[in-house]
């Protein structure tokens, strides 16, 4: 491979960044958004991070409502955070945390057709929440602030990803490739 090659795929690695690892999760895999499907069994052994987007597929008498954890384990309709009513429904998973899915289907939840994830950080980068869904608040993030003696907040870190390590290593090849 030569010189440029390698920099033309250097470039586009680099310019695909972080979203390309992100993952999408077909909730239910082939079985779908739908009664009968155990999600708890479903979401055994994944782990979601931020910039994964779940993916519903479900027919028309079905909806999905993201909830509260109160919300979740009555399974009450009509206090969404958000709601989904077109499939496919892509939501992407922004924040970390515990989300919450229903059916917002009478007797639909309270059926089985509930799923909660746990997500992770040091997933891709978040983007917007997917498709169909009604406004909902955003969290605004909260730009680190220096200490009293004007040092770096406690929570920031000198340690760097593994996907930052292979990118660094990979751009100092390329300049050696290049100044020799």
């Amino acid at each position: 491979m030569g010189i440029y090659s390698v920099g033309v795929v250097l470039i586009i690695f680099l310019s695909c960044g972080m979203p390309c690892l992100a993952k999408d999760y077909t909730v239910g895999d082939s079985a779908g958004w739908s009664l009968n499907v155990d999600y708890t069994t479903w979401t055994t052994g994944k782990t979601f991070k931020t910039g994964d987007s779940l993916v519903f597929k479900y027919g028309s008498s079905h909806t999905v409502d993201e909830v509260n954890s109160g919300d979740y384990g009555t399974c009450t309709v009509g206090n969404s955070i958000a709601s989904y009513t077109s499939s496919p429904a892509t939501i992407t998973l922004n924040t970390t945390g515990t989300h919450y899915f229903i059916c917002g289907v009478p007797g639909h939840c309270s059926g089985g057709m509930k799923v909660s994830v746990l997500v992770t950080g040091g997933g891709a980068s978040p983007a917007p929440s997917g498709s169909g869904a009604s406004p909902s608040a955003k969290p605004t993030p909260t730009p680190p602030t220096a200490t009293s003696s004007g040092s770096v907040p406690a929570s920031s870190s000198a340690t760097i990803s593994p996907v930052a390590a292979v990118v660094l290593s990979l751009v100092s090849f390329v300049f050696k490739l290049v100044l020799a």
